[in-house]
């Protein structure tokens, strides 16, 4: 099983969402991936509560069947349609994929 795990530091403001819209919006249009794609185990979306300076605004957290259900997520035209939502509203990115 593969572990792909997503955390974004989110700009205060993106095309006139505010960042608390934009965290709610960009979960839902991940979470709403649930089902619609061969490999995909588990997708949940999470939103920070803890405010901490330190901390990210919002992490992805899926799974993924192997590799290759990866990197078919990766490239996949529901997973690009997301895309330019999420480069839009985030200042950082960081990712973390492992196989367990």
């Amino acid at each position: 099983m593969i572990k792909h795990i997503v955390m974004w530091r989110l700009k205060e403001e993106a095309e006139g969402r505010s960042q608390n819209e934009s965290a709610h919006l960009i979960k839902q249009r991940l979470e709403d991936l649930q089902g619609k794609l061969d490999g995909l185990i588990k997708i949940e979306v999470g939103i920070d509560f803890s405010c901490d300076k330190d901390s990210s605004h919002i992490v992805l957290y899926s799974e993924f069947r192997d590799k290759d259900a990866l990197s078919a997520y990766l490239t996949h035209p529901l997973h690009e349609a997301i895309k330019p939502l999420v480069l839009s509203a985030r200042s950082e990115r960081r990712v973390v994929d492992y196989e367990r």
